[in-house]
């Protein structure tokens, strides 16, 4: 095991023990988590007990459930100590949160870890698989921006298909999936919104 899957193994971990802190100071049950989530019980027993690694997508309906930001199921208690106007995450401090081949062939890099009372998560997603399991639905909006490569990006069963400089914004709440093409993989910028966080500073 290299320093990579060390520290993605690491990260799991801390995501399968923060849900289920999270879910307890609320006094829910996994019954009630998965009825407000619309993911079954067992798979939600299964991301706690640490048998499952989630995708950014389930991890946001899950945060979103919970009333927080997705990245805090990640964050260490010295991330974001301050409240500051301006953070800057440098290239070598990406926080890598899922590793390639994790979930659906997708690896995230959190770019927007350091500031706690942010109103958006953003990531560099490398997609590496043609075949990507979904379609994935969640509450909020996203805005993809390409870096590298090709994708097909299929939204509410209408497929399209884009390239490095094209720029994706959409509802989330409808069902989207993608999948790189030309057997190369597709790198992205993702941003997601989560409306609760927007409720919650008076956007």
């Amino acid at each position: 095991m290299n320093d990579l899957e060390r520290e993605s193994r690491k990260v799991e971990e801390t995501i399968a023990k923060r849900i289920r802190s999270l879910r307890l100071e609320q006094n829910w049950t996994l019954e009630k988590l998965a009825e407000v989530t619309g993911l079954s019980k067992s798979y939600l027993s299964q991301i706690e007990n640490h048998e499952k690694i989630p995708t950014i997508s389930t991890l946001t309906k899950i945060a979103y459930a919970l009333g927080e930001n997705v990245q805090s199921f990640w964050n260490t208690e010295e991330d974001g100590k301050e409240k500051s106007k301006l953070t800057i995450v440098r290239a070598g401090e990406r926080r890598s949160i899922l590793h390639p081949g994790a979930a659906s062939g997708y690896s995230y890099e959190s770019v927007t870890y350091k500031k706690p009372d942010r109103l958006m998560d953003a990531y560099i997603v490398t997609l590496d698989s043609e075949v990507s399991k979904g379609p994935l639905m969640h509450e909020g909006q996203e805005l993809v921006f390409m870096l590298e490569g090709r994708k097909e990006f299929i939204y509410d069963g209408q497929s399209h298909i884009v390239e490095a400089g094209d720029c994706l914004y959409f509802e989330s709440d409808r069902p989207h999936q993608g999948r790189s093409l030309d057997g190369r993989p597709a790198r992205f910028l993702a941003v997601f919104l989560n409306p609760r966080r927007l409720d919650e500073f008076g956007g």
